[in-house]
């Protein structure tokens, strides 16, 4: 039996085959890039508000107070999701330079290197967040009190937006944990191939 030529494939075909050979190093990985592709449907949600809102204002000449807010929420929300799920399918910015053109042993020793210092930066990042997140979330005296947009609608966004800037920082540390021990595991082979 003969397969197709890569020309001929069936364009959806190709789609499945990548999203099964995904780039997800572990278990944790693999759940937050699908709940990464379930929260990326919060942008066109907001567009879809703000679409709403642009023939209310202009078409009926009845403004919304909430709009703005809301959309601006959502997408901060998208945006914090991002960086766990950017980590979960290994697509974060990276220079190849040095590591394409070396063997797999230092290879292995920069994957460690690269690992330890996204666990570093993640904790870091995520102590940052849980005080940024506490002060929005608790008054003065420490009773839970969440901060408010301070707008006519004055929803709780700030303190919530806070709250899942947190929750994504402490999702990348753990996922960042897993791939150091994942890469402190691993042994070079002589045949392995380039991420």
């Amino acid at each position: 039996m003969t397969q197709p030529s890569p020309d001929n494939r069936d364009p959806a075909e190709l789609v499945e085959q990548v999203e099964e050979l995904g780039p997800e190093r572990t278990a944790l990985d693999r759940l937050v890039a699908r709940g990464g592709r379930g929260a990326a449907w919060l942008v066109l949600i907001a567009m879809g508000i703000s679409v709403v809102e642009v023939f209310l204002r202009y078409g009926f000449n009845n403004p919304t107070s909430w709009v703005h807010e809301s959309v601006v929420f959502l997408v901060a929300v998208t945006f914090a999701l991002g960086g766990p799920a950017a980590l979960a399918r290994n697509s974060h910015i990276r220079v190849r330079v040095l590591y394409d053109s070396a063997g797999p042993r230092l290879k292995c020793w920069m994957d460690r290197f690269n690992d330890l210092v996204t666990l570093g930066f993640c904790l870091a990042m995520s102590y940052a967040a849980f005080h940024m997140f506490w002060r929005a979330s608790h008054n003065p005296l420490g009773e839970w009190q969440l901060e408010r947009s301070g707008t006519s609608w004055n929803p709780p966004f700030p303190a919530l937006v806070k709250g899942m800037i947190l929750f994504a920082l402490a999702l990348m540390t753990l996922q960042a944990l897993l791939h150091l021990v994942q890469s402190i595991r691993a042994r070079p082979a002589a045949d392995q191939e380039v991420r």
